[in-house]
């Protein structure tokens, strides 16, 4: 029997950061930042505030705060010493962000070079808005940010307990520096396989499972077609695609994934040109 939805402590909004917060860490209810707050809560017994910030252009959002309600739910069942360790998660709305012009320019700097995905348009904004230094953020192996940054940063100690890494100071004044600088990536030297093996392991399967991670889902299913959905293929864990929708992506990621890299510096050229003319 799981706890009732009114008794778990999810729906806070907004409150200013302080040293009481434990481990702060971007949870979005996916499969990485979720086996990092097991890590943190089961294996190293460490309080953590999780952070989750409401983006209006993605339909999965309702979806992924249930997700978090319920796994929420679930560790306080199974694991009552979460109760006290996991913090009331934090809600941010990107809307409320605003923008940053040099966030802004270092993302179309790296942009030249490399695709990253619209949340670094304001994930460093919102760091920066509300002070925020080492949040965790649960970049790894396979992930296109990894190999962005894979020569840029430097191991240390979180917390007295762990590995993590961050942004080293000799890259400051570079792009990727503006963009990273604000965060800790405790996951960067594992990918996705590691990470379910290690969950098997310590038992975490069932909490693992209720996982969610599709963009644009389909009646209530992962679509197959979202970058979330063609990464979770990709980075071996196609089983959590609905078969049907494997197929789907099979196509999709075969005749237009391919197409949408010359599409963006197509796009971008005709933006350069405009801001000149």
């Amino acid at each position: 029997m799981t706890t009732p939805h009114h008794h778990v402590r999810l729906h806070e909004r907004a409150s200013p950061a302080s040293d009481n917060d434990g481990v702060r860490l971007l949870w979005t209810s996916g499969w990485d930042s979720t086996f990092q707050v097991l890590r943190l809560l089961l294996k190293h017994r460490l309080a953590v505030t999780p952070y989750y910030l409401e983006d209006p252009t993605r339909p999965s959002t309702a979806t992924e705060l249930q997700t978090l309600q319920r796994i929420t739910g679930a560790l306080h069942e199974q694991h009552p010493h979460t109760r006290e360790l996991l913090r009331p998660l934090r809600r941010f709305r990107v809307a409320e962000l605003g923008q940053d012009a040099d966030i802004s320019d270092a993302l179309r700097r790296v942009r030249r070079r490399m695709y990253i995905g619209s949340q670094y348009a304001w994930l460093p904004i919102f760091c920066k808005r509300h002070g925020l230094k080492g949040i965790e953020l649960s970049v790894h192996v396979d992930d296109k940010v990894q190999a962005l940054l894979s020569s840029k940063v430097e191991a240390f100690e979180q917390a007295g307990t762990y590995r993590s890494f961050r942004m080293d100071t000799r890259h400051a004044g570079t792009p990727e520096y503006t963009l990273f600088r604000y965060f800790s990536f405790p996951l960067f030297p594992i990918d996705k396989r590691a990470m379910e093996d290690e969950a098997r392991r310590e038992g975490w399967e069932a909490l693992m499972d209720m996982t969610w991670f599709c963009h644009r889902p389909v009646r209530g299913r992962p679509c197959g077609a979202c970058a979330p959905c063609v990464y979770t293929i990709e980075e071996g864990l196609a089983w959590r695609v609905p078969r049907s929708r494997r197929a789907l992506s099979f196509v999709y990621r075969t005749l237009a994934l391919p197409l949408k890299p010359p599409l963006r510096s197509a796009l971008a050229t005709l933006r350069l040109r405009g801001a000149r003319s």
